[in-house]
């Protein structure tokens, strides 16, 4: 995918004030079962197509609100991954704005890991959110011809009220 300029501007000014790992050191820390929270901060379709494995998903737009909530202790190792290395690095730098300070962005993200043939793992029994299972199209929850029955009652109700 290709960035804008804004956008990658803003990931180089984040950069220079966090910690970077690479997928290499991210992984002998969990080989080592080193305590550290692993997190993938990309949006909930992404991690629910595949995540590395142990990770915990929360993601980019709901992290400053939860992490307090899931991770309250501040000096706690946590390592951020996204999809290249991007958004965990913004993402690393609002943490360490809010007062962590053992956070670390690992460069390269999901798709490093994937290409370094790393553990992989799938939502098990999840699609992507919003997608129906035959077709992949929008679901709103319930079928068309079931919203069409309770829009032909509710037409005959108001047809009998009036």
């Amino acid at each position: 995918m290709k960035h804008n300029p804004g956008f990658l501007a803003l990931v180089e000014r984040a950069k220079r004030g966090i910690k970077e790992c690479t997928i290499g050191e991210a992984k002998a820390r969990l080989d080592r079962g080193e305590p550290v929270h692993f997190l993938d901060v990309r949006e909930d379709h992404e991690y629910a197509k595949d995540h590395a494995k142990g990770a915990r998903h929360l993601g980019r737009g709901i992290l400053e609100r939860d992490i307090e909530t899931e991770i309250p202790d501040t000096h706690a190792p946590i390592i951020l991954y996204c999809g290249g290395g991007y958004r965990s690095a913004l993402a690393a730098g609002s943490l360490i704005e809010m007062g962590y300070t053992n956070v670390v962005s690992m460069d390269g993200g999901i798709r490093a890991w994937r290409e370094a043939g790393y553990p992989i793992e799938k939502v098990k029994g999840q699609r992507a959110k919003g997608k129906s299972k035959k077709s992949g199209e929008k679901a709103k929850g319930k079928s068309k011809k079931a919203r069409g029955v309770k829009n032909k009652k509710a037409k005959a109700k108001m047809k009998k009220a009036s």
